[in-house]
This record gives structure tokens, C-alpha cells and sequence, in this order.
């Protein structure tokens, strides 16, 4: 048979073609770029295109999809009558051979992992197909030993194929609820396991087993000890299934040492001095190996960067993930991995970041900070710790690649900096440091700018051009009471009451050059103007009409009077209907709080710094709001503020 694998690069999509072509069919298959284990499948005999295009389906007799595959995908698309999911092929093998089945969910990959290896070292034949690499150990493979082969097989719950496993043994590892994207309720995600129970043949109920035989104990305590607990749970699951497939307790003692010694990759795995990764997501994944690393850190602060994995999981399990990190001194959030799913209102990082602000507001615990991408977090990472320090990278998503950022700073270690805060350019910086050697950026007094509260290479500094003058000096009465400098006001085109300031410019000194109004790319509260606004010359007669248009105070009178430590709007209006302001409140945005920052009861598009606020507070609160909008009214606010985006959200 001729199968054809969609995204066979996947973990779980490599494992199988692997043992598709071990079975005698003809596989090929196809992912979006080149990766290590994709020169992997090729080095097995398995041939690799890529790109996505129908025509590598066109003679194929089975097409095997990865559920990580948009649902429009030509592939897929034009293979309509020969496409199965992963999980059902899986299934189909499993079900058809002598065969153990390691469900659960947690510690399924370990498991599967501590039983292959067990098995193997007791000398029987064995294949397998699990969820991860450990070392040497691949995704898949084959060992001959004595006897007919036994295949292990992680099984995935994830899309419900759980349910369709008939193997020999199945070992449950726990059953907590997850993927609320496919399961709606716990009871629908408990009856896939339970039917998975009635189907086989024999059932290992990890959390019902009791301690290793002693007979085992006796000879190999040393290597029980070293196990954290909830691997030592996972260790006693897979000599169960030894146990029952004949060996005795003693085989087992002498070879179970090598069969644990190492776990799969990103099971809590070293990547450089002080630098940990761990493959957990679910709150409960988490608490265990923020536990771990706490033990690590020792006389030194523990840190996490923890990237939210789907937006479904976050929000179903929004109130369990704040405990989670109780055991950190220091957690920061990075953008969630959407994997397939689009945004969920609720379940985005800046809801979890509320929820877990929320938590230590009332428990005390770690600091969280919000990070706008992966970059930025590491970046922090790297110039705040120091000696004894751990920092664990925590998710299932592309945090993974920090790892080789870890280890490529840690071959050019520097030594610790010490901090310089940064100036208080903008009303809604709160923290920032600044250990400089990245891009300098320039900002004039009372810019309409957000700063980061993580530690950053980037220099910011204070405007000492011409143009770093206050705006109020050009005495414009419809443009009192607007803070920020002249460059300030040119850049942003700032304006009150229907004018703005482009009315009044003739020409704008950027960067050392002179450009005309016309080239300065003028928008509602935007412009072109790239660069350093050092200078700007005004239209005289444009500038004298706008003086006498009224008086200051009058103009003063009619304006909200903000709160202390805002910078008016937030939001830019956008174009025809309803002001950001209209939209805001409609949505319910007054009154609104994450930690210290609040939505001013005076106007739904204004946010204060209240006592306690950090720079993390107000990215999240405005994101929040941001996503409100978005979700009721179809409507994607731009920030007028500068800095205020996440990466992917």
C-alpha cells in the first residue's frame, strides 16, 4: 500500500510512517520546511518533500493527516476517500499486535519510554512509536530480542482516538481534564478513557499500584531514590507491565538502573549552566517541574518563561495555572503557540497574566512580568540572572528554540550588569532597566510611549534636538493641556477637538534631512516620518490662524481632567462608526483592572498606572480590552501608544 504522511515531521506523524514502512508499505510524506527529525525519516528510507501540494496525494492509497493541519489544506483537500487521522492508523496497528498502550495525561511519553527501554534490556524483540526522543533513543524503532515482537505505543487522547485502542496491555497514567478544544466537558474527556479500558485486554492503573516489589527494592533503591516522585510513578507503571509479561522482579532490579537513566528530551532536560527546558503545559505538569527546578535553585532565585499552549487550554483551565508557579521567585508570560486554533476571548496570554496577578495580589508569590515575544523574554532572562540563579523554559510550544539561544550565550557568558533605570519618558513606564549594547531609542518629553519592565540591551534616551521642545510652546489653544514635545506631536500627529498638528507644519528635519509636509505621510494620529525628528519649521500663517482659534482655558475647560500617571487615549479612533471610546465602553472596558492599572470610570479609552501598576499591568489591560472589541464588534483597535503589541496575539 502506498500512504502518503501530511506533516510527517510531527512526532507522532514520524513515529508512524516509521512503522508503516517497517510493516512493508510504501511511505512517503511531506512537511512545510527541513528539520532534523525530517533528515532523520529520510536516513530511514522514508522520501520527504516539501510544501503542501495536492499532487503528492494524487497516487497515494492512504493519506494520513496530522491534526495540526488547517482544515483547508490541498493536501487533505484533494484526498478525500483515502484520509485517516493519525490516531486512527495508529489504533488500527496497535490493535492488531501484541501490543502495550501508555495513556494518560501526563507522563505518557516517559512511560512509554521507561517501558520500551525495560523491555528491551530484558531481552525481548520490541518496536515502538512514542511521542518524543530520549538521547539515542528515536521516535520510533526496533530492537530484536527473544520471542515475537511487542510494540509500545504512546496513545494520544487528544482528538478522541484513545477510544479506538484494543491492545494487549493499556497503562493508564492518570486522567486529569485537557483538550477542552475536542473534549467540551471532563465527562466526555473521562469516557474516552474509560472506552479505552473496556477495549483492552488488560488494564494498568498507574495511581493504583502500590511500591516496587521489595525484591526489587533490595537491589536497585538508589535508582528509585533518584526518580523524582512523579517519575518514580511512571518507572513502577512500566515494571508493572514487565511483571506482567513474565519477568520476575529480580530481571527486573538488574537491568531497571540503565532502563531509567535518562528521561526524554525536554523532561526537565539541561541545556546550558543553570538553564532548564520542560515539555510541561497543564497546570499540573507545571507544578511539578517548577518543584524540580526549585530544588536546583538552591541559594538562587528560580525564574520561568512559561509560553501558554492553545488558547482553548488556557482558558479552560484559566483559575488552576496561577498556583502553579507558587514555588517561583519570578515568572514571565511570552505570547501563547495557537498551534492550530484561532484566539479564544478568555484564553490569551494577557488573561492568564490578569489571572495570575490576581493570585499573588492575594497569596504573595512570585513576580509575573509579561513579555511581548520570545526574544524579549530571553533577553531579560539572560541579563537578570545571576550565579545560582535557574531559569526553566516551560511549554510545549516554539520556546523550544530558546534552548539554543541558552546555549549560545551561556559558550559566550558575560559577566552581571548592573542595572540603570530608565528615564520616565512616558507616563506609563513603571520599571525598565537597561544594561545598553542594543538599539538606541529616542523620545522626547511626555512621549506617548510604553516601555517595557523587563530588562532589556536597548538604550532609551532623551531627545536633545530642537525639536525636543514642549508642545505647549507653540501656543495653540485646541492643543492645550496634550503633553509630549514638539517632535512628539509632529511624529504622532497629535490633535484635540477636530484639528491636528499637521495643519501647522511646513517642513520636518528627520535623521539630518528636511522633508516636506507632503512627504511626511500624515494619517489620523500616525505619519510616515522615519527616524529622529530633530527640527520642524511651520506654515506662519497656518500657525497664527490656529492661535487665535479660541483661548486656552476655554479649551482647558471642556477637557476631561485624566487621572494622575495616564497619557490620555490609548486607542486610536478607527475609521467611520463608533469612537474607540463608544466601542470601549459598550464593551464593559470601565472600571476594568489588572493589577495596578485601570480603565478610568471618566473615559472608557483612558488607562491609569494606580498604586502598585507595572509596565506588564497596562500591556495586558490593553490588550484585554483590545481583544473585548475585537470579539464583540469585529473592530482591531490600534494603539496610539507606541510599544504596546504582542507577537501573534
Amino acid at each position: 500500500m502506498k500512504i502518503h504522511f501530511t506533516g510527517i515531521g510531527g512526532v507522532g506523524m514520524a513515529a508512524l510512517a516509521v512503522l508503516a514502512k517497517n510493516r512493508g508499505h510504501d511511505v512517503d510524506g511531506c512537511d512545510l520546511k527541513p528539520s532534523a527529525r525530517t533528515a532523520w525519516l529520510e536516513s530511514q528510507g522514508i522520501r520527504v518533500s516539501f510544501g503542501h501540494d495536492p499532487a503528492h496525494v494524487a497516487e497515494a492509497d492512504m493519506v494520513v493527516a496530522t491534526a495540526a493541519l488547517a482544515r483547508d489544506n490541498p493536501e487533505t483537500a484533494a484526498a478525500r476517500g483515502v484520509l485517516v487521522r493519525r490516531g486512527e492508523a495508529l489504533a488500527d496497528i496497535v490493535s492488531s499486535c501484541d501490543s502495550i498502550a501508555v495513556a494518560g495525561t501526563h507522563g505518557k511519553t516517559t512511560t512509554s519510554v521507561f517501558t520500551a527501554k525495560l523491555l528491551i534490556a530484558l531481552g525481548e524483540s520490541v518496536e515502538w512509536a512514542i511521542g518524543g526522543e530520549c538521547g539515542d533513543f528515536p521516535v520510533a524503532g526496533k530492537r530484536e530480542g527473544r520471542g515475537t515482537s511487542v510494540l509500545v505505543v504512546e496513545a494520544d487522547e487528544s482528538d478522541g482516538t484513545l477510544a479506538l485502542y484494543s491492545p494487549s496491555i493499556l497503562v493508564v497514567t492518570n486522567c486529569e481534564y485537557d483538550h477542552p478544544d475536542h473534549f467540551k466537558t471532563p465527562a466526555a474527556y473521562f469516557e474516552c478513557f474509560d472506552t479505552a479500558r473496556g477495549r483492552a485486554k488488560r488494564v494498568i492503573e498507574s495511581g493504583a499500584l502500590g511500591d516496587f516489589p521489595p525484591e526489587m527494592l533490595s537491589v536497585c533503591a538508589d535508582a528509585v531514590a533518584s526518580l523524582a516522585p512523579h517519575n518514580r510513578l511512571n518507572a513502577r507503571a512500566a515494571v508493572e507491565a514487565a511483571l506482567l509479561r513474565g519477568h520476575s522482579p529480580a530481571e527486573i532490579a538488574a537491568v531497571f538502573p540503565k532502563a531509567v537513566s535518562s528521561l526524554p528530551d525536554r523532561r526537565f532536560e539541561p541545556v546550558a549552566p543553570g538553564v532548564y527546558t520542560d515539555y510541561a503545559h497543564h497546570p499540573s505538569e507545571i507544578r511539578c517541574a517548577v518543584a524540580m527546578a526549585r530544588e536546583c535553585a538552591r541559594g538562587g532565585r528560580l525564574r520561568i518563561l512559561f509560553q501558554p499552549h492553545r488558547y482553548s487550554r488556557t482558558k479552560a483551565l484559566l483559575g488552576d495555572f496561577p498556583a502553579a508557579f507558587a514555588q517561583a521567585d519570578e515568572v514571565v508570560l511570552c505570547p501563547t503557540y495557537a498551534a492550530f486554533e484561532k484566539p479564544v476571548e478568555g484564553g490569551g496570554v494577557c488573561d492568564l497574566y490578569a489571572a495570575c496577578r490576581e493570585y499573588s495580589g492575594k497569596n504573595g508569590g512570585p513576580e509575573f512580568l509579561l513579555a511581548r515575544n520570545l526574544d524579549e523574554a530571553w533577553t531579560h532572562a539572560r541579563l537578570s540572572s545571576a550565579r545560582n540563579d535557574i531559569v526553566l523554559l516551560l511549554g510545549a510550544g516554539d520556546i523550544i528554540s530558546l534552548a539554543a539561544r541558552a546555549k549560545e550565550d551561556a559558550a559566550r557568558a558575560r559577566s552581571a550588569h548592573e542595572w540603570t533605570p530608565l528615564a520616565g519618558f512616558s507616563f506609563f513606564r513603571t520599571g525598565g532597566r537597561s544594561a545598553g549594547g542594543g538599539a538606541v531609542h529616542t523620545a522626547g518629553m511626555g512621549s506617548n510611549l510604553w516601555i517595557s519592565d523587563l530588562a532589556t540591551d536597548d538604550v532609551y534616551k532623551r531627545s536633545a534636538a530642537p525639536a525636543a521642545r514642549a508642545g505647549s510652546s507653540l501656543g495653540i489653544p485646541w492643543m492645550a493641556g496634550v503633553p509630549g514635545s514638539v517632535g512628539g506631536w509632529v511624529k504622532m500627529n497629535a490633535g484635540a477637538f477636530g484639528h491636528s498638528v499637521s495643519e501647522v507644519v511646513s517642513r520636518v528635519k528627520a535623521s539630518g534631512r528636511w522633508i516636506g509636509r507632503d512627504e511626511c505621510g500624515f494619517g489620523y494620529r500616525t505619519s510616515a516620518i522615519a527616524g529622529e525628528i530633530e527640527d520642524v519649521e511651520f506654515d506662519e500663517a497656518a500657525l497664527a490662524k490656529a492661535r487665535s482659534e479660541g483661548n486656552a482655558g476655554e479649551y482647558l475647560s471642556r477637557r476631561k481632567k485624566f487621572p494622575a500617571r495616564c497619557c490620555g487615549s490609548v486607542f486610536k479612533n478607527p475609521a467611520g462608526g463608533k469612537t474607540a471610546g463608544e466601542l470601549l465602553e459598550a464593551a464593559g472596558a470601565k472600571g476594568m483592572r489588572v493589577g495596578g492599572a485601570y480603565v478610568w470610570e471618566g473615559h472608557a479609552n483612558v488607562i491609569a498606572a494606580g498604586d502598585g501598576a507595572n509596565s506588564s499591568d497596562i500591556l495586558a489591560l490593553v490588550w484585554i480590552l483590545r481583544e473585548k472589541v475585537r470579539f464583540r464588534f469585529g473592530v482591531s483597535l490600534e494603539p496610539e501608544v507606541s510599544g504596546l503589541f504582542l507577537d501573534g496575539e
